[in-house]
């Protein structure tokens, strides 16, 4: 059985220089929009969905310290 060839490898594609805090800023917006219409139809936030406004909290609360951390300076590949 003949082998085939190996095709030949394309060089890796530079990496997009795009600032993290304008994706992260507007998933923050979604969460905390998401908390108020949890928070708002009390159907969403009862009995079995009793979890539901925690994610939302736990979303905003981590995200918020994700955006510290790349406004400080530490979530920056460049230095690495």
């Amino acid at each position: 059985m003949a082998r085939l060839p190996r095709p030949q490898r394309l060089p890796d594609p530079e990496p997009l220089r795009w600032p993290l805090s304008r994706t992260l800023l507007p998933l923050l917006v979604v969460w905390a929009v998401a908390l108020a219409v949890v928070l708002a139809v009390p159907d969403l936030h009862s009995g079995e969905r009793s979890w539901w406004p925690w994610t939302c909290v736990t979303a905003l609360l981590l995200g918020g310290l994700g955006y510290a951390y790349i406004r400080r300076g530490r979530g920056n590949a460049e230095s690495a």
